[in-house]
C-alpha cells in the first residue's frame, strides 16, 4: 500500500506546482480548514465545489449490542460530521460507470 501524504509533501506539491510559496500555501489550508470549521458549525454545510461536501447529522437514539458479552446497550443520540465526495471527484478517483 502506498504510504499517505503528509501536510508537508502536500504543501511542498502545491508550492512547486504554483508561484506561492510553502508558507502561502500553508495558509490557505490553514484558512480553508477554518473556514470549513466554521460553516459547518454555523449553516451544517460546507461545499467546497469540485471536492466535496462537510456536512452536520444527527444521529437519533438506538439499541446496540455489546460484542464481548451481548448484553444490549443503549447508543446515545448524537451529531456527527460526514463529508460527500463530488460526484466529479469520485468518478475521476474510481472511474466513471460504463
Amino acid at each position: 500500500m502506498a504510504k499517505t501524504m503528509t501536510k508537508s509533501a502536500t504543501v511542498a506539491y502545491l508550492a512547486e506546482k504554483t508561484s506561492l510559496s510553502r508558507k502561502q500555501i500553508e495558509g490557505i489550508l490553514d484558512e480553508t480548514l477554518n473556514l470549513a470549521s466554521k460553516e459547518a458549525k454555523k449553516s451544517g454545510v460546507f461545499l467546497l465545489p469540485g471536492f466535496g461536501k462537510l456536512v452536520l447529522a444527527n444521529r437519533k437514539a438506538r439499541m446496540g449490542r455489546n460484542p464481548q458479552t451481548g448484553e444490549p446497550i443503549k447508543i446515545p443520540a448524537k451529531r456527527v460530521c460526514k463529508f460527500r465526495l463530488a460526484k466529479s471527484l469520485k468518478d475521476a478517483v474510481l472511474g466513471g460507470k460504463k
